[in-house]
């Protein structure tokens, strides 16, 4: 399984800590990981300006340049989710979009798809989870609160590995 690390725009400018986090978490999973040099921002910035045009030139890179990957991993729910939702809309007419298929958030890739049964690390402290609305709504990361469903939490779950 090769899984092609993605860093939204926004993690690389002001949090690049998470990147480097996500990927050493990644190996330390047994993965095979590469981070593609040549990527660039999913498009949601544009997009959500107002820009289409340029967000859907954005995407066809994006796609380009993620081709060759199992999974496309991102420390991004939102982003994930503008991937998955988005992307193929502003594809259309031009190719399929195949990222939109095979790009998941971190927790959910590692929840979904690794399934460990432990994590080697430890946090020794109390923490605080704020799930986002695209993981939630768009991704299914955890329940909605106003809906009658049975509670889950794929965050929590993981966070309950680490002693």
């Amino acid at each position: 399984m090769k899984i092609g690390l993605f860093i939204p725009c926004y993690v690389d400018a002001l949090y690049p800590e998470v990147g480097v986090a996500t990927y050493k978490l990644l190996k330390s999973l047994g993965l095979d990981v590469a981070y593609p040099l040549d990527q660039t921002c999913c498009g949601q910035p544009m997009a959500n300006a107002g820009f289409e045009k340029m967000a859907g030139k954005i995407a066809d890179s994006f796609d380009e340049k993620f081709a060759e990957f199992d999974y496309v991993v991102a420390p991004s729910a939102s982003c994930a989710a503008f991937v998955k939702l988005y992307h193929p809309r502003l594809a259309k007419g031009n190719h399929e979009c195949i990222t939109s298929k095979k790009i998941m958030d971190v927790v959910e890739f590692i929840h979904d798809v690794v399934k460990p049964t432990s994590l080697k690390a430890s946090f020794p402290h109390v923490v605080s989870v704020h799930n986002s609305c695209h993981g939630v709504r768009e991704l299914g990361l955890s329940s909605p609160s106003e809906r009658n469903v049975p509670q889950f939490n794929k965050i929590i779950d993981l966070l309950r590995m680490v002693d």
